[in-house]
């Protein structure tokens, strides 16, 4: 497999320096190898992607000097395939409807053993008579991934889960992530299920991306085995920090690509600021 990169904002807010140190990561990374760079539109939150800010990641890019293959991937346009992926897992009984609500969760954290939390919730299916009255009902769910029946259906392979990343092999904890929700009643996917498709999709040998999404490695290497997808190489990089030491937001909008390009810094001074040449 050729060496394939990506580099996947989501259209809700202008991009920011750190978006601009991640996409140079990846794109250097890929220039080096000689490999493939690809742009992926990962629009899966309708109520907050917007069109103009896609428009804008184009413009910001393009000005960065990066060029990407085409035609743009754009999740929104791909739902249909997140929710075959997702019925596979249905049809194998890896996946159940759960209504719990956030409240419902956070009572049921608190009086859970120290160390439980929103993140690593392990639920269960209801009894089938309650779940379909609940589903005609039209109630509110959450389609999770049964850590339970996974490890069922892997045996002894699911604690062998491992995945490659910078520092060498890494022994895979899914658990961390409990019962990851991927997926909801009105929404055919998560962050999560969408990105392991599209990976496997569009050939992504090497996952370049932040610090901060290091932990779900450890989920996705899980979603790559059950929905026998490959695996990539993993690599994070450092992330670019705030005056106030804590990682950019979108709403960090003096340091929007866009408003340092009209405060008259050059892609250049940008790249240069970034540590690229």
């Amino acid at each position: 497999m050729p060496f394939t990169t990506r580099f996947a904002p989501s259209p809700t807010g202008l991009l920011h320096l750190g978006h601009a140190f991640s996409a140079l990561t990846a794109y250097e990374a890929a220039r080096a190898a000689g490999g493939r760079f690809l742009l992926r539109i990962e629009g899966i939150d309708r109520g907050r992607c917007r069109p103009e800010f896609e428009a804008a990641i184009y413009e910001d890019l393009a000005w960065l000097g990066l060029e990407w293959e085409q035609p743009v991937r754009r999740q929104s346009e791909h739902m249909g395939e997140y929710a075959a992926a997702l019925q596979k897992l249905v049809d194998r009984g890896l996946v159940y409807r759960c209504f719990r609500t956030r409240r419902d969760i956070a009572e049921a954290i608190a009086s859970a053993p120290h160390g439980a939390s929103g993140e690593n919730f392990i639920g269960a299916p209801l009894p089938s008579a309650e779940e379909r009255a609940r589903v005609d009902a039209g109630e509110a769910f959450a389609w999770r991934l049964s850590l339970d029946q996974a490890r069922a259906a892997l045996g002894p392979a699911y604690a062998e889960l491992e995945f490659e990343d910078e520092t060498g092999p890494v022994l895979a904890v899914p658990e961390r992530h409990g019962d990851a929700v991927l997926a909801r009643k009105e929404f055919s996917t998560s962050y999560h299920l969408a990105s392991v498709w599209d990976d496997a999709l569009q050939g992504v040998s090497d996952v370049i991306r932040g610090e901060d999404l290091r932990e779900a490695a450890h989920l996705h290497v899980l979603l790559q085995r059950l929905l026998e997808l490959p695996a990539p190489r993993y690599r994070h990089h450092r992330l670019i920090l705030g005056e106030d030491g804590k990682r950019l937001a979108k709403r960090n909008a003096a340091l929007a690509l866009r408003a340092l390009r009209e405060a008259g810094r050059s892609s250049q001074q940008l790249r240069a600021l970034l540590g690229f040449s």
